[in-house]
């Protein structure tokens, strides 16, 4: 009693039909279809895929499998199987080499992992970019949604109707799959793509289902939640013929499951009695009439997923007689036990169905099945991913050839799907015998899993899993330590990537105690190990202590380098130093070190750099806080080039937020934006909340000056990182919290922005405060004093900016330092010196190459100018700051820049309002919250905002900004 189309889906089909026909930017991207098992999510999919063959599109279809978790990229490699290769195989972009992972199920970077043999403190822990991966696969859909059509005769034909991807299970993917779906859910392909999933919501992992709930919630996703069917649509659309009160009973048997109705329906049509074992009672029913082969290969087909081929088969279920195995093949496919699929595959007909077989399988035959398929001879098709997997299900104890093949899968994996990788790893660990013989090779193993489990995001496991080494191998040792050659190294190894670990993971000071104690062990540590842990220790200490603190660790650290004739090494402890004295407010010294820091590494080959790359990130962040934009950039894209090649993966937020910053202090917005967005997807998925708190607090600062005046995002995004933040006091924390200061300050809430800027310096002398960005905070702090009107505090902080500015001699410092004087001056009641300070502000943000903070000068300088009684002027400076502004796309400048436009047209009178409200609106004018005006006029803030409601009807605005702006602008000055 099969159907080909779902029933009582009628409302989902119209929502998923106007997805497929819709048209621009704006249309949901990605289809989430959730559901319960059996609820009809996948015959729902099948028909959304053949209304999408019909428009024309190009459909790809996958489906993810409950026991092939760890086989990397499987759900994606599903869906590319039916691809056709074309006449050249080699042209276009599905023979690109990085989407082999993906297309093709092997892995990439194999060789450059250097095989299963691998010392894993040997090597870099990613020598390929798994981001490359996605990038590469989005490309790919891309093209195929673009690419013309080809007639069915191979020719050049009209542009296909786009692409559907359509990927079903998904809440049983492996970690690579849904790596790269968070991708292409981020990151849209450019064209005519539709992704829809199809997954069990309380089976989904949190991160995918984060992810899907995140675009929901911006619009770029459309979530279909599937419930049961009603009573009436399962009896008459399900069971015509079957008596009304028996198919009734029936109904509320399944609870409106239609996969369960129908089972029910079939197996017990008759009667009236539902089996107590329920569903899994009624699909073991259906294997009853097998004979003895018939089962043997439908569990054969259980074991084997995917590739369950007759060669696998015949294989696996131990039927030599081929003529048998296609009889049998036919009697479980015309019982629709079993369908046919690509390639000469056969998989069962529910994912449910599947488990149940598997589930009653005997587990000694399971075992041997799986044994005899991780056996198959190579040309079968079977993948070293596949083979562990296999390996895997059959494992009774230790054996070495069956460690072999995991190790090999680890070795393929690590590049791409470092997840799998860690996986197996720890499968041989498991089974590994803990006896003295094999104790070298499980402290190696375990460094190895530790760094795959530091490249794929799980950070907390990773340190964790060092610290138990490291208790080991104090344990061996007796805590005394010893000549440092027992160990080919492997100790100070795994110190170092503790240390790491802690490190981002925001446990500064933990990691600086262990690198210390590392470094005072007796006998020292060997000088190249020492020089590792000497690196790591100048990247760790200056975040828990002040850089004059460890000057001379790092000093120590460049010479050994030095002596150790290790150019890289060297390179990495200058740029530690020049980074340490720019932070610290020395950029004299600053300047010096990064000169020379920067001539080393500008030496360097990208070979040389490959194990060592960090200083790229140090050298491109030091240069930004020394107004170095385009030498910022540049070492920041070859970090970027660098890493996405041979890693380590998690500098990539690092690489790309500096980045970020240089193009958002230039006003190259639109680009800024993107690349916080990418250093947020890799964030997320790192699990450090220190470092994903540094990316949101930058993406709050470009989305601050990209989002129209008044749009609530950038406060809410500066408040994730605070939390995230916590209560640590770190160089990142600081900045979170200086971010929520301006956040709130272009919010309007000015006592917000004064008590986050307080507590971002840890009090009134704001010591915690970078030196080198001092003045520019302190500009913050100015605007919101004026603001609330406290213009003593104000020009204190003024003040303060001014001194700073002038020890520093940046350009972009002394801009926002002049800035400060010129809000002071204008509050005072000089428009004119106000005016001159922020053409100023203007000329040194223009040296700097700060094209944001020149055009945000030169319009706040314009309308001084015309208060001044300079309209020319005043034209000339709002004309060019809008220019730029409105180029650089800051819609945050060219709103308010539209809010004041010069000229001397006045705008029309207000309406009339009573004194009271005059005096209001001249308070909001000001920047007055209604708490403040409340205070101010003694009134209670409900008498404020009953007022403020009369006023924005006389004037016609909605919002306290638009009132300001009608305020200043009248022709007749507000009465205050």
């Amino acid at each position: 009693m099969t159907r080909t189309g779902p029933v009582g889906r009628e409302a989902e089909l119209r929502r998923l039909d106007e997805v497929l026909a819709g048209r621009g930017t704006d249309r949901p991207r990605v289809v989430d279809l959730t559901g319960a098992a059996g609820i009809g999510k996948s015959r729902l999919l099948t028909e959304l895929c053949a209304r999408a063959r019909l428009r024309g599109m190009t459909v790809l279809r996958g489906r993810a499998t409950e026991y092939e978790r760890h086989i990397p990229f499987r759900l994606f490699t599903d869906a590319f199987a039916d691809l056709d290769p074309g006449p050249d195989p080699a042209r276009g972009p599905l023979h690109d080499p990085a989407v082999a992972p993906v297309v093709h199920g092997t892995a990439a970077g194999t060789e450059a992992a250097g095989g299963a043999g691998t010392h894993p403190h040997e090597g870099r822990d990613a020598h390929a970019d798994r981001f490359a991966v996605h990038r590469a696969t989005a490309r790919l859909l891309t093209a195929l949604a673009t690419a013309p059509g080809d007639g069915g005769d191979g020719g050049d034909g009209p542009p296909r109707g786009g692409l559907l991807v359509a990927l079903d299970d998904l809440h049983w993917a492996d970690p690579a799959s849904l790596e790269l779906l968070d991708h292409l859910v981020r990151h849209p392909p450019h064209g005519p793509v539709t992704l829809v999933v199809a997954r069990r919501d309380r089976q989904t992992a949190a991160s995918p289902a984060a992810a899907l709930a995140r675009g929901a919630d911006s619009g770029t996703v459309l979530r279909l939640d599937l419930g049961p069917l009603d009573e009436r649509t399962c009896v008459e659309q399900l069971a015509p013929g079957v008596a009304p009160g028996h198919a009734g009973h029936l109904y509320r048997a399944s609870g409106g499951n239609p996969l369960y109705f129908l089972a029910l329906l079939q197996g017990h049509g008759a009667g009236p009695a539902v089996p107590a074992g329920g569903l899994t009672a009624l699909l073991l029913d259906e294997l009853t009439p097998l004979t003895a082969t018939q089962r043997r290969t439908a569990e054969a087909v259980a074991v084997l997923g995917d590739q369950a081929t007759a060669p696998l088969l015949a294989l696996t279920a131990e039927i030599a007689d081929a003529g048998l195995l296609d009889a049998d093949l036919g009697v479980l496919s015309d019982r629709d036990l079993l369908r046919a699929g690509p390639a000469g595959s056969w998989s069962l007909r529910h994912p449910v169905l599947r488990t149940v077989i598997y589930e009653h399988t005997g587990h000694r035959r399971r075992s041997g099945m799986h044994r005899r398929a991780a056996a198959a001879p190579a040309g079968t098709g079977v993948s070293a991913a596949v083979r562990a997997h296999h390996v895997e299900r059959a494992l009774s104890g230790w054996d070495p050839r069956a460690a072999e093949a995991l190790l090999q899968a680890a070795s393929e994996a690590s590049t791409t799907a470092p997840a799998s990788c860690a996986h197996w790893l720890g499968v041989v660990l498991r089974i590994l015998p803990d006896t003295p013989a094999h104790t070298a090779r499980r402290r190696e193993l375990l460094l190895w899993r530790a760094r795959a489990l530091s490249v794929c995001g799980e950070l907390r496991a990773s340190r964790d899993l060092l610290q138990d080494l490291l208790a080991q191998l104090d344990g061996a040792d007796g805590g005394d330590g010893d000549d440092g050659d027992g160990d080919g190294g492997l100790r100070a190894s795994a110190v170092t990537l503790c240390a790491a670990m802690e490190r981002h993971l925001g446990r500064y000071g933990a990691a600086v105690a262990l690198l210390r104690r590392e470094l005072a062990r007796r006998p020292a540590p060997r000088p190249a190990d020492a020089l590792a842990l000497g690196l790591e220790l100048g990247s760790s200490a200056p975040h828990a202590l002040s850089y004059e603190q460890v000057r001379a660790d790092v000093v120590r650290t460049y010479g050994l380098a030095l002596r150790l004739g290790n150019a890289p090494a060297a390179a990495g402890a200058l740029t530690t130093a020049a980074l340490g004295e720019t932070y610290g407010g020395e950029p004299a010294t600053a300047h010096r070190l990064a000169d020379r820091a920067a001539d080393r590494l500008d030496a360097l080959t990208d070979a040389e750099l490959a194990d060592l790359c960090e200083p790229l990130a140090r050298i491109a962040w030091t240069e930004f806080y020394l107004d170095r934009y385009p030498r910022a950039e540049r070492h920041a894209d070859r970090g970027l080039a660098l890493v996405r090649r041979v890693g380590p993966l998690h500098l990539l937020p690092h690489l790309l937020l500096c980045k970020a910053v240089v193009h958002m202090n230039s006003c190259r917005l639109e680009s800024a934006l993107e690349l916080c967005e990418e250093a947020e997807g890799i964030a997320r998925g790192i699990g450090s909340d220190e470092l994903l708190g540094l990316v949101l607090g930058n993406k709050a600062q470009v989305l601050i000056a990209a989002l129209p005046p008044g749009d609530p995002l950038p406060l809410s995004v500066a408040e994730e990182a605070v939390e995230l933040a916590g209560a640590r006091s770190t160089w990142w924390t600081s900045l979170a919290w200086c971010v929520l200061s301006y956040a709130a300050l272009y919010s309007g809430d000015h006592q917000r922005a004064r008590s986050a800027m307080l507590r971002a310096g840890g009090g009134p002398r704001l010591a915690g405060l970078q030196p080198t960005l001092r003045p520019l905070f302190l500009e913050a702090l100015v605007h919101a004093a004026v603001a609330t009107g406290d213009r003593a505090e104000a020009r204190s902080w003024a003040d303060m900016a001014t001194a700073d500015a002038g020890r520093l001699g940046l350009p972009s410092q002394r801009a926002a330092a002049l800035r400060g004087e010129g809000a002071v001056l204008a509050a005072e009641g000089e428009p004119g010196r106000a005016a001159e300070r922020y053409a100023r502000a203007a000329e040194e943000s223009a040296r700097a190459g700060a094209t944001l903070w020149e055009a945000q000068s030169l319009l706040i300088g314009a309308t001084l100018a015309g208060q001044a009684g300079d309209p020319l002027g005043a034209a000339q400076r709002w004309r060019r700051g809008r220019r730029l502004a409105e180029s650089g796309g800051s819609r945050l400048l060219t709103g308010l820049a539209d809010l004041f436009p010069p000229g001397p047209a006045p705008a029309p009178p207000l309406p009339h309002l009573t004194p009271r409200e005059e005096q209001i609106a001249a308070l909001v004018t000001e920047g007055l919250t209604t708490p403040a005006i409340a205070a101010r006029l003694r009134l209670s803030p409900r008498t404020v905002d009953t007022h403020l409601s009369h006023i924005y009807r006389k004037t016609g605005v909605t919002s306290r900004a638009a009132l300001a702006a009608r305020t200043a602008r009248a022709d007749r000055p507000p009465t205050a």
